[in-house]
């Protein structure tokens, strides 16, 4: 298997950036459109469990706009093959100084492009290192 191809690492960055672009935004037909439709879709979030694209779906609909505007670092993007890839990030708010997020979505290519299938959120205290 040949790991982080750089054709399908730009392809799964854009991808990544799409969502990125959409979240802080608050454009929630793209977030939609980003997570595979399909009920083995998951997103375990900083306080909810979503199983299903359905159950997504129904989450974005209702977070509220405001408050959504970060900062990310230490950002990754591994590919296996043409068709995985995992992105990872921390992500930072101005509103919580004393926090850092993580966020780890795993990528999947289909007939109809790159959608997410799993992703994990979680919020921690800053780290003293």
């Amino acid at each position: 298997m040949e790991v982080d191809l750089p054709d399908v690492v730009a392809e799964v960055s854009e991808a990544f950036a799409r969502y990125e672009k959409a979240l802080v935004s608050n454009d929630v037909e793209t977030l939609d459109a980003l997570f595979r439709d399909d009920p083995r879709t998951l997103r375990y979030g900083g306080a909810e469990n979503l199983y299903g694209y359905e159950a997504i779906k129904a989450f974005r609909a209702g977070r509220s706009p405001v408050g959504l505007e970060r900062e990310l670092s230490k950002t990754v993007i591994s590919t296996y093959g043409r068709d995985t890839a995992v992105a990872s990030t921390l992500f930072h708010r101005a509103s919580a100084p004393d926090k850092v997020g993580r966020q780890m979505q795993t990528w999947v290519r289909f007939v109809d492009g790159w959608h997410i299938v799993a992703a994990h959120v979680s919020v921690i205290p800053t780290p003293k290192d």
